[in-house]
This record gives C-alpha cells, sequence and structure tokens, in this order.
C-alpha cells in the first residue's frame, strides 16, 4: 500500500480460505488478461473461464498459462460441464480437463435436470481429481428454491466432497440469491447461515449493491464471486472501507 491509515480492517493474504475474489472472465484477450494481473492480481483469488465462452476463445491454453504463471488457479464455468453431462461426454470433459491441466472444476445443475444423488456421484468422482466447487441453484428465475432446500442442498454437495458451494446468481445478479430487481432475498442468506458455515460459501454478487450488503452482513472477509474484472480493486476498496459506501461501517465498527 502506498500510504498508512488507521482503523482499515485486515484482509486475509493469499493463498487464503477466507475472503475470497472470484473473477468471471467472459472472454478477455491475452492482452486484458495480462493487464488484470498487472493491475488486480494481487487481489484475485481464483478466475472462472464463464459458463461456455472457452468454447470460442482462440488461444484457451496460453490464456490458461497466463493465470497459471501469476498463481491464480483457473477453472471452466459449471455450464460447460453441463453442457458435456446433457450429451453424456463426462469422460470428453475428463480429457479436456486433463488436455488443459485445470485442478479446479465447477459442478452444477443450473441449466439441466439432474438428480441430486446423480450430481453428488459426480461430486465425488471429480473430488479424486481436481478441487470442486459445487454450484447451488437455479438460472431460471421463475425457479424459487426455498431455504430449506438450499441448506440440504449444499450440506450434501460438501459432504460428497465439494470444497465450498458457490450461491447462484448469474453474471447479471438477477436470480438464486437475489430478486429480479438485484435486491437481496435476506431471509434466505441468514436462514443458510444458520446452518452452513459462511467459509464454505461463496456468495456470487456481481453488483456493487450485493457486495455492499454482504461485506456488511459477513465483514471484510466474505468470500465473494462473479467479479468483473475491472471491479476487482474497487471492491477492494469496499472491503476495508475505503468507498463511500462502506465509509464509516469500520469507523464506526472499530469505535
Amino acid at each position: 500500500m502506498h500510504f498508512f491509515l488507521t482503523d482499515i480492517p485486515e484482509r486475509t493474504q493469499k493463498p487464503r480460505d477466507l475472503g475470497f475474489t472470484m473473477v468471471m472472465d467472459k472472454g478477455l484477450s491475452l492482452r486484458e488478461v495480462e493487464d488484470m494481473i498487472e493491475s488486480s492480481g494481487n487481489y484475485i483469488d481464483i478466475v472462472k473461464l464463464g459458463w461456455a465462452t472457452s468454447y470460442f476463445f482462440p488461444k484457451l491454453k496460453e490464456k490458461i498459462n497466463l493465470y497459471k504463471a501469476a498463481n491464480i488457479p483457473v477453472y471452466f464455468g459449471g455450464t460447460l460441464w453441463e453442457a458435456f453431462v446433457i450429451r453424456n461426454q463426462h469422460d470428453d470433459y475428463l480429457r479436456l480437463l486433463d488436455k488443459y491441466q485445470v485442478e479446479h472444476v465447477e459442478v452444477s445443475d443450473g441449466s439441466i435436470e439432474l438428480e441430486h444423488d446423480i450430481k453428488c456421484q459426480y461430486i465425488s468422482q471429480l473430488a479424486k481429481r481436481a478441487t470442486v466447487l459445487s454450484e447451488v441453484g437455479s438460472k431460471d428465475a421463475e425457479k424459487i428454491i426455498p431455504p430449506y432446500k438450499w441448506i440440504k442442498l449444499m450440506n450434501a454437495e460438501l459432504a460428497a466432497g465439494a470444497w465450498k458451494v458457490i450461491g447462484e446468481a448469474r453474471e447479471g445478479g438477477n436470480v438464486g440469491l437475489f430478486r429480479s430487481t438485484g435486491e437481496v432475498r435476506s431471509g434466505l442468506v441468514e436462514e443458510i447461515l444458520t446452518q452452513i458455515p459462511s467459509e464454505k460459501i461463496i456468495w456470487e454478487a456481481p453488483q456493487k449493491a450485493q457486495q455492499v450488503w454482504f461485506i456488511k452482513l459477513l465483514g471484510t472477509n466474505v468470500n465473494l464471486g462473479n467479479i468483473a474484472p475491472n471491479e476487482v480493486i474497487p471492491l477492494e476498496t469496499i472491503r476495508v472501507g475505503l468507498r463511500g459506501d462502506t465509509f464509516d461501517f469500520f469507523l464506526k465498527k472499530n469505535k
């Protein structure tokens, strides 16, 4: 940091298990990846290659290697995994992981219908060869999952071998954990937290107001995901009370 300020809440240090920032790469060029790493790499814990964008990217191996060289884990979006599963090509997906030496995997069922015990079997299988992040929630805005079911699904997926569970919000932040307006379903989140440890959850929160809400609820070192590349440093300022949205929050807490 370039200057000293008192009353700055302490951030966990990389590599960390708490205070995660997961960035969504929706098709960044190699130059853009290099620029992002130069400016924000110290604050990025993991990168998701959004949904199935990796299918089209022309220099995929080179991109993955850039992230690896910066010690930033990278993984394919859960929708790509679903695309392989629905076509009965899971073995091909495993070969894809080997080809690109990807060590993190997202398992989701936001776009396909998948019996939950089958999903958990996939998690257990994949956990033997990779670090599994499993996503809970639907991409269908009309499908409302009650809190008790979120808790049941998360517990089962963690027990099956998931390293962390992801609360679904899509890249727009308008489904799953959030209403169509982007407003947090606060009762849902608070009920989930009565049963699932916060450190085991990555909350997808692409909108600033959502990030502020989670930071005020769970503190500086809450795990947040689906962060846009140009919002990484702005998020850090929110995390430590150096943006208007949380400017007084940590000062008041410390006093």
